[in-house]
């Protein structure tokens, strides 16, 4: 079973919102007191927040389907439901948030720092809330609407001061073990490290973090070996530290031929890199070279033969000893000084706990009306906006005095008229909402008239009457037949003026444009 997780796919869902209550108060010798039903409660939001009790996502890997609890149903004498209650997931200092294209959403930084993954739905309005004085006592209440659904994906960038980057078995793992307490698992073969490790360094009054990040390959950058999977976990870091052995065994390999390729990987890697903040890019911040292994005799001269050429390359050279703990006392002092400088360089902003909050609800577009022809040919308009998807999200389309209503708004928000302008007539079929789940149904240019229409029980609109309505293609044919009547009857009148039926004394040919 994994320890360590850095990268999981989470799956949320907001919590729907309650739907609204329709409801007459009946008191004494008052049997209908005028509209008592309530809103519906808010559905609950899922919002990351970073905890720093929390190190790993491995919670997330288990359990990666996450969702909020609904909002409570409205109810009668003016009862409110309940909101939902927000699903916090915890997550790690440093966690990157981003959608199934890859593009960040968010980076959290900072204890506290929140996004909002999945919102939660709106509640929906009683029927005292929608009562007006053409509709006093609305026999239909709002539904609430369903909560946003995202998956997104979780990168873990390690939040640490120091990266120790070096090929497999450079003695990392033992490096950052004598400087801290923290005990990685050590080995003498490649590829021991399969996890980063953290560790606390305490230098004087000085304390700063140290990350032990896996070994590094040629061609890590492009996807081999290790080191593209923990790459991203020195992004953050102030201060690289290189970690070489001076006392491979293996053929081909020196200390100067090691830092030459984990300089490339990593000035390779950072061209990838969309740095913000301020940050520099890896391969310009500040960089010391550790000669380890100086308590084998063969590594003490190498790491004295090499450190004059380290020098000449602009960094600063350590030999020490992993095993024998010398000179690890001046390392962890220089690198304290180092960190020290650049916090005191860091921009204020960075180290303020930002929080990010996505409402995509509350960013209204505005409604277009398209014309369209599906897969048969037929043609339909296409309707959309923030506004009408919502309206009809919130409709029950079993209560014909809700639909009458919903056609209301429409009309009043503009639709009817951009209908018009597109070319829609009665009977045309017009679809709200997104393609994959839109409503569909026929369009009535009748519905346009409002309220003051309502005359029947309540739970009915009859301009909604079956009995009265007449179908598509019945309403098409009264179309046509007027347009064909309206022509017959032109075509008539200029047969009747040429014909000199209407001949006035007082009046020419040519006033007639003949």
């Amino acid at each position: 079973m994994a320890a360590f997780v850095d990268r999981v796919t989470v799956h949320a869902r907001g919590g729907n919102g309650g739907n609204g209550c329709a409801s007459i108060r009946r008191e004494k010798f008052k049997p209908l007191a005028g509209p008592d039903g309530a809103n519906g409660g808010r559905g609950g939001s899922v919002i990351l927040r970073v905890d720093g009790n929390v190190t790993t996502l491995l919670e997330y890997h288990h359990s990666p389907h996450r969702a909020a609890q609904n909002g409570g149903f409205g109810m009668g004498d003016f009862r409110v439901g309940a909101n939902g209650e927000d699903m916090i997931l915890a997550v790690p200092n440093g966690t990157v948030v981003k959608d199934k294209r890859g593009n960040v959403l968010a980076d959290l930084f900072g204890e506290g720092a929140e996004y909002v993954v999945a919102a939660g739905g709106l509640g929906g309005l009683g029927n005292a809330a929608l009562s007006s004085k053409k509709r006093k006592a609305p026999g239909f209440a709002l539904l609430g609407e369903p909560g946003d659904e995202a998956t997104v994906t979780l990168e873990l960038k390690s939040i640490a001061d120091v990266a120790l980057v070096g090929f497999p078995s450079a003695g990392k793992s033992s490096l950052i073990a004598a400087l801290s307490a923290a005990r990685p698992k050590i080995a003498d073969y490649p590829f021991t490290t399969l996890v980063p490790n953290l560790g606390v360094v305490q230098a004087g009054e000085t304390r700063y973090t140290i990350a032990d990040v896996p070994g590094l390959i040629p061609g890590a950058s492009e996807g081999k070996g290790l080191g593209l999977d923990f790459l991203r976990h020195i992004e953050r870091c102030a201060v690289i530290v290189h970690v070489l052995d001076t006392a491979t065994l293996e053929p081909g390999r020196d200390p100067l031929t090691d830092l030459e390729v984990i300089e490339a990987e990593l000035r390779a890697y950072s061209q990838e890199l969309e740095l913000d903040g301020g940050r520099v890019p890896l391969h310009e911040r500040p960089q010391l070279v550790v000669l380890n292994k100086i308590d084998v005799p063969d590594g003490r001269e190498l790491a004295e033969f090499v450190k004059p050429a380290i020098a000449k390359r602009g960094l600063r050279a350590f030999e020490v000893s992993a095993a024998t703990h010398e000179g690890l006392k001046d390392l962890s002092f220089a690198l304290a000084k180092y960190v020290l400088h650049t916090r005191e360089q860091q921009p204020e902003t960075n180290r303020q706990i930002v929080t990010l909050v996505e409402q995509p609800r509350m960013r209204e577009i505005p409604f277009s009306v398209t014309k369209m022809k599906d897969w048969a040919g037929d043609e339909y308009f296409w309707v959309r906006g923030t506004k009408p998807e919502r309206w009809v999200r919130q409709t029950d389309f079993n209560n014909d005095e809700a639909v009458g209503y919903l056609a209301d708004r429409l009309a009043t928000l503009g639709v009817e008229d951009q209908l018009f302008k597109a070319g829609a007539i009665a009977g045309s079929e017009v679809r709200i909402g997104p393609e994959e789940n839109s409503v569909v149904f026929d369009w009535e240019p009748t519905m346009s008239a409002g309220a003051e229409l309502l005359t029947g029980p309540r739970g009915t609109d009859m301009r909604l009457d079956e009995s009265n309505r007449p179908t598509r293609s019945d309403k098409r044919r009264e179309h046509h037949d007027r347009m064909d009547a309206k022509t017959a009857a032109r075509e008539e009148l200029w047969t009747e003026r040429r014909s000199g039926q209407w001949t006035d004394p007082s009046h020419t040919d040519d006033d007639f444009g003949q």
